[in-house]
């Protein structure tokens, strides 16, 4: 029998808030709400997608904020992070880093400050709910100004000792050049919280670039793009720094047109850090595990390797250093354990 992946412990350092609810709780917060979903988050779900031209991630773009709007009341929040850290302890998922703008729900619940605090009381009682950790990552959004940008980031300052351990950047690269949020990221490493900006999806190599050169990245979202250039993933490999890799996003958002078109094992073998990602599991249909299923049965992980990558998220994580030593432990027990020999 192979070792189950479901109790591998790993860290889940790439997911959106609204992204990770469950698509039944969408449904049921629609039908409380009177909200009108359309079919392609409700029988057509998951949507298909296809985000490499305008058209396509204006799509994606809307079936998100529609999402959103279903969460209208404090208790909605609650019940997202709650069933949110249900699903990732489910998965073996020890340790969340879970991605959010607050300014999209700010007008909804009284203001950024009140919105920052209510999404952190959620977190810390789902948390200990679950009995996972889960910190916060508070993202800019590179379509709207940088000035914005940096009144998030002075706001994630404020909560860095209450949750927020990151700063990141995110939405379409087309529209919004990583150097032009510069201001915002010192704002942020200064305070010592990780830069964690959204890069090498949408664009090529020279996104990734600018992540790292310019926003001074400790992780990429995705990233995937940096195996355009082998140089750049040398100097990912050679800095440690994580891409945040998520294999089912690509392919439902046709940046890849299958899972095996992801560069995963190029990135791997290149010595390039990965942590699996599920980004938005809302519209994509599949959460952290089976990101873990396809790194051994789409690109022939084997068990230790799967281990490995487990160990990377966990390593780039923001985890206290005994979470991660403990949880670090825990993979090596898990690899240690009986298991099928051919996945090993």
């Amino acid at each position: 029998m192979p070792r189950p992946l479901s109790a591998l412990p790993k860290a889940h350092l790439h997911l959106h808030f609204t992204g990770s609810m469950r698509h039944a709780t969408l449904i049921e917060l629609a039908r409380e709400h009177g909200l009108h979903l359309p079919d392609a988050l409700v029988q057509d779900w998951p949507p298909k997608l296809r985000a490499t031209d305008e058209r396509g991630w204006f799509r994606f773009q809307r079936l998100y904020d529609i999402a959103r709007s279903a969460l209208r009341r404090p208790e909605d929040i609650y019940r997202l992070v709650r069933e949110t850290a249900e699903d990732e302890a489910a998965e073996g998922s020890a340790w969340l880093e879970i991605q959010v703008d607050p300014s999209g729900y700010a007008h909804r619940f009284g203001g950024l400050t009140a919105t920052m605090e209510l999404m952190l009381d959620a977190v810390h009682r789902a948390a200990g709910h679950a009995g996972i950790g889960i910190a916060v990552v508070v993202a800019a959004n590179r379509t709207r100004h940088p000035l914005d940008a940096k009144t998030l980031a002075r706001l994630a300052t404020h909560y860095l000792d209450q949750g927020v351990v990151g700063f990141g950047l995110s939405n379409d690269e087309r529209r919004g050049r990583a150097r032009d949020f510069d201001g915002a990221f010192r704002i942020a490493r200064r305070a010592g919280l990780l830069a964690v900006p959204h890069g090498g999806e949408l664009l090529g190599a020279a996104s990734v670039a600018e992540c790292v050169d310019d926003l001074g990245a400790d992780r990429v979202g995705h990233g995937i793009r940096a195996t355009e250039s082998p140089r750049l993933m040398e100097r990912l490999a050679d800095r440690q720094i994580t891409c945040e890799v998520c294999p089912m996003s690509n392919v439902g958002l046709g940046v890849t047109e299958r899972a095996e078109d992801v560069p995963l094992r190029r990135l791997f073998d290149a010595g390039v850090p990965i942590a699996l990602g599920a980004d938005d599991p809302l519209l994509f249909g599949s959460r952290l595990l089976p990101q873990y299923e396809l790194a051994r049965q789409v690109y022939g992980f084997r068990d230790a390797e799967v281990a490995e990558l487990a160990r990377q998220s966990i390593r780039a994580s923001a985890a206290p250093e005994q979470v991660r030593k403990d949880l670090l432990q825990k993979v090596d027990a898990w690899l240690a354990a009986p298991g099928d020999q051919q996945g090993a």
